[in-house]
């Protein structure tokens, strides 16, 4: 036998290894799957399901969870409104609540009992998508939490003139009716807007800056979308092929690693204290650090900054786009909206005091979110065995969701399907109940978004200077995109033209 038959028969050996030990392989991770599907299956046996509850027969319905969830799930709060409900997802079972009894239960729950943020992780594959350390260690939250928002009043004016300077760049004053492209300017103002405190001047008005941080929070969400419906076995093989997360650290450190370089080397030099150094995010993620020589890194800070973006492109531009919709499809209320603003920054100025006086632009924003917005479903994840006032049993590790859309459209608990700007006052006990459910936000629950307060400021600003200088109109306010888990601003067309201005009589 010649040399190349033996190579051809170790090469033909070593193929049959390997298809042998792939098929061991394949046959033992669908053993622990299915294992765990029955162990799943036999805690929850006791919640209804919407749908199918067999092992094969739940994984069909998981993946028409994938382009009917919101369909699905309202299906489950007509049958089984103020209960509980199970539907299947990809990798574990959903328990969706509705009704005041339940709302209560979750208001009065502490955070050793319910998780959003834990929720959110894995919504947003963070170990995936942006990196172990934003979920294993986010101290960033707190230094939101903490020292951003205390800071809100003293960076408005800087926050306030960078809006503005983001309108005259990206929405000009056109005497006539313009067509705006939404999806790809509002993200870029929002963007300007919140960086005027992550870094600053200059590295916030930097054009291939301002298109990373937009293009990786749409990586981050597609990356999320994908591997949230594969098996968990799966999902940290789809992880490494698809997660934006190094491309946009790389480009990430080209922006801002010798800011954090100088930053760290000054420190080092004369303490935490030393001259002209910079007051923002930035900054006081370092002050942060605790000489945790892991979080003084250039990949670790340049990480957290991404995270910070992220979820401030996301959050913002989303609930301004909700809001600007609202305003051009309901133009009946804009002159409301206008006397408002105008008589408190005549009385105010323009200041973080004034935003907070905006009562009727608050309900309005409320109003737009709720018939509007994309919020279809918000989870917290159960740390313990959680029981609701009704006897109800959820194990620990369970994904308990509550119906957003659902709750927002029923009409026995808030104004249905109609745009009523002044529902909320006629519905005030109701509303306040919706809110607890569909964001978390009160009781003892840790809020699901740290950085709520600059949100709101940005949006008030925003929508208050479109209300003083434009005039928008669109003919219909277009549907949310939903996707399993995920819900999407439709794409609608939005027209802009300098405001016109009615002559005094």
């Amino acid at each position: 036998m010649v040399l190349q038959d033996y190579i051809d028969l170790a090469r033909e050996g070593y193929k049959t290894f390997v298809l042998r030990t792939l098929g061991i392989a394949a046959v033992f991770l669908l053993a622990l799957q299915l294992r765990k599907a029955l162990d799943t299956k036999a805690k929850l046996k006791y919640i209804p399901t919407v749908g199918s509850s067999g092992i094969i027969t739940s994984w069909i319905d998981a993946f028409k969870f994938v382009f009917y969830a919101k369909e699905i799930i309202q299906e489950g709060y007509v049958k089984h409104y103020g209960s509980t409900f199970r539907v299947p997802l990809i990798d574990k079972w959903i328990i969706v609540v509705s009704g005041a009894e339940k709302i209560e239960d979750i208001r009065k729950s502490s955070r050793e009992q319910l998780s959003v943020m834990d929720a959110v992780n894995d919504l947003l594959q963070m170990d995936h998508t942006m990196g172990r350390c934003i979920a294993a260690d986010p101290y960033h939250i707190d230094v939101i939490r903490g020292v951003l928002t205390r800071n809100i009043v003293t960076y408005f004016a800087d926050v306030h003139d960078e809006i503005k300077a983001a309108f005259r760049e990206n929405i000009p004053m056109f005497e006539e009716w313009t067509s705006v492209p939404l999806f790809e300017t509002i993200p870029q103002i929002v963007c300007r807007a919140s960086n005027r405190m992550f870094v600053g001047l200059p590295v916030c008005r930097d054009r291939d800056y301002i298109r990373l941080n937009i293009d990786f929070t749409q990586s981050v969400f597609l990356c999320a979308c994908l591997i949230n419906h594969v098996p968990a076995l799966l999902k940290s093989i789809l992880g490494t092929i698809f997660s934006p997360r190094n491309g946009a650290l790389a480009k990430t450190k080209k922006f801002l690693g010798s800011m954090i370089r100088e930053r760290l080397q000054q420190e080092s030099v004369h303490g935490k204290y030393w001259p002209d150094k910079p007051s923002d995010f930035l900054s006081w993620c370092l002050d942060a650090c605790n000489e945790n020589e892991t979080r003084r890194t250039i990949p670790d800070l340049s990480t957290r900054l991404l995270a910070v973006n992220m979820a401030a492109i996301h959050t913002v531009s989303k609930a301004f786009t909700t809001a600007l919709y609202a305003l051009a499809a309901h133009p009946e209320y804009v002159q409301t909206l206008r006397s408002e603003v105008e008589s408190i920054i005549e009385e105010e100025g323009c200041t973080k005091v004034a935003m907070g006086k905006m009562t009727r632009l608050d309900s309005f924003m409320m109003e737009a979110q709720r018939v509007y917005g994309s919020n279809g479903l918000r989870c917290a994840v159960s740390l313990g065995r959680t029981i609701f006032s009704d006897g109800t049993v959820v194990p620990a590790g369970s994904y308990i969701v509550v119906p957003a859309f659902s709750t927002n459209m029923d009409e026995m608990v808030s104004p249905g399907v109609d745009f009523m700007f002044f529902g909320y006052g006629r519905h005030q006990w109701h509303v306040q109940r919706q809110i607890y459910l569909c964001t978390f936000k009160e009781g003892s629950l840790e809020s699901h978004s740290p950085g709520r307060f600059l949100a709101v400021i940005e949006l008030k600003i925003m929508l208050s200077h479109v209300l003083l200088n434009f005039d928008v109109k669109m003919d219909k306010v277009p549907p949310p995109i939903c996707i399993s888990q995920f819900s999407f601003i439709g794409k609608g067309k939005v027209l802009f033209r300098k405001r016109v201005r009615t002559p005094q009589r």
